[in-house]
């Protein structure tokens, strides 16, 4: 196969493994999807979505948020890990929300970027899941996928967005990154990997790295 047919190899056979793709982390509203991708930072999904509910339950706009102290959000998030940090970026993002954006969340990666404790991927997602403007948050398992299909070339997630961006059609990026998480950890995860069972690496994956993992 030659790029191109990779390609559509990938995006056909995420397609037909998941046509509909939730979004991983529970949320109502752009405001409750930046607080919970920030806590996802070195977290599981599963985890963050134990948390959210209960901090929710107390503060689910920036107005109420604000009114918490650092320690009361520190130790409603403590189980997700680096509490310190995502509390003390909670509490300041939420008041420059309400300073500088009139309470919503801004719509864009200049201001999203600005506010404490949010990255690129952060914003990206947010970007994406919450005002449908396309683009390619790349995690771990994005990263990792791109890498073993040999579509990049893994030396940075930078690296591999630049690259996914190039590949795949700008109208399927939104769903695209979701189906590939999505396909990362059902099929080919970072750990008790199977090549029988991950279909795609099998098929048109990096053969090096097949090489190396089928012995």
């Amino acid at each position: 196969m030659n790029k191109k047919e990779r390609v559509n190899y990938i995006i056909d056979t995420l397609e037909l493994l998941f046509p509909k793709v939730p979004i991983p982390l529970d949320h109502k509203d752009p405001y409750t999807l930046l607080i919970a991708v920030l806590l996802s930072a070195q977290s599981t999904d599963v985890g963050v979505n134990k948390i959210t509910p209960i901090l929710f339950s107390k503060a689910d706009n920036p107005f109420d948020m604000v009114k918490l102290t650092v320690d009361e959000i520190r130790n409603i998030i403590r189980p997700v890990g680096l509490s310190p940090m995502k509390s003390k970026g909670i509490h300041g993002l939420s008041q420059i929300i309400i300073n500088n954006h009139n309470g919503k969340v801004p719509d864009n990666f200049e201001d999203l970027e600005a506010l404490p404790s949010v990255g690129h991927k952060t914003a990206s997602v947010v970007m994406a899941q919450a005002f449908g403007i396309p683009t390619f948050p790349v995690d771990t398992h994005i990263h990792r996928l791109m890498y073993r299909w040999g579509m990049s070339s893994g030396k940075n997630v930078k690296t591999t967005e630049k690259d996914a961006k190039r590949i795949f059609p700008i109208q399927l990026w939104n769903k695209l990154h979701l189906q590939i998480i999505w396909y990362g950890r059902k099929f080919s995860p970072a750990r008790g990997w199977n090549i029988k069972t991950d279909i795609i690496t099998q098929k048109i994956g990096r053969k090096s790295f097949i090489k190396k993992h089928s012995v």
